[in-house]
Order: structure tokens, then sequence, then C-alpha cells
């Protein structure tokens, strides 16, 4: 787990919820202040959705981000800033697995509960924290360092500047 600051946060700001750098993420929860508390469960309800319409959207346990950001930059939008919010991001099932194949940790993807990033924006200060979350305990700690220098080079190739 690794703690990145982002040194600015406009940019920063604008590639989450303005472009589609975060795209490819799921939500697992979000929890924006503004003038109220906005607490989004990323969870799909199920049947909400017919069979037919999660095979072609494509929609699996959790929202994406691509879906909820729209909803997310009406919540931030306008001459305030908002007193804060936190995201939290997970890496999709089908990018776990090409993560875990090009990793070396030698582990399976059913082993793997989630690799998250944490977004934290509080008194003006933005903090990205990444996590893993395996279904089996582990010493060996590739997968983690591994995601680490994921989320840093993501960071690097989106041009985000971060300090640890």
């Amino acid at each position: 787990m690794i703690a990145l600051k982002v040194e600015d946060v406009r940019t920063f700001t604008s590639k989450l919820f303005v472009k589609e750098d975060f795209d490819r993420f799921l939500v697992k929860e979000i929890d924006i202040v503004t003038y109220n508390r906005f607490t989004i469960d990323g969870h799909i309800r199920q049947g909400y959705f017919g069979e037919e319409e999660l095979e072609e959207r494509r929609i699996g346990e959790f929202s994406s981000w691509k879906m909820l950001r729209p909803l997310c930059f009406d919540l931030i939008k306008g001459k305030k800033l908002p007193g804060s919010f936190h995201i939290v991001l997970q890496l999709g099932p089908g990018d776990v697995g090409d993560f875990v194949k090009n990793s070396g940790a030698g582990m399976a993807e059913s082993q793997i509960q989630g690799l998250y990033l944490n977004i934290r924006y509080e008194e003006g200060s933005l903090l990205c924290v990444t996590g893993t979350s395996l279904n089996t305990f582990t010493l060996d700690k590739t997968l983690e360092t591994e995601w680490d220098k994921a989320v840093e080079q993501f960071m690097r190739d989106h041009g985000i500047v971060c300090v640890k």
C-alpha cells in the first residue's frame, strides 16, 4: 500500500470527473460532501437490469466509474469546492486477470478479492492510496508491490504528478 499526494488537484479532478482517464475502473463506494452528504454504494442492485441488458451493457457486480462519473460531476460542479470526497475505485475482473498474468505474483485471479484505488480529497489536499484484498492469506507481498507500481505508472501515463 502506498499513499500518493497529488500535486495538481485541479488537473487530477478534471481527469477524474470530466475526462475518461478513470473510466475502466469499477466503483466500490463514493462519499461526496457539498451542501449535503451524498453516499453511493457501487453494487448493482439485483433485478434492476434484465439479463439481456446486463449482457448487452456488460454490467457486473459493480457500477463502472464511466456510468457514475456524470452524476458525481453534477454533485461537485459549481462555484464552491466540495467539502470533501472519498471514492473507492476497483480494477475490473477482466483487467485483474490481465494484471495477475503480467505481475509475476504467481496467483490465480480467484485468489484476489480486489485491487483498489482510494481517492480522498479533504481541505484542499488530494491523496490516492492503493489497496489489495485477497481471498487467501499469504505473506508474499509481490501482488501488492506490483499493484503499487502499476498505479504509479497509471498516474505517470495520464500526466498526473504525485509524490509519495
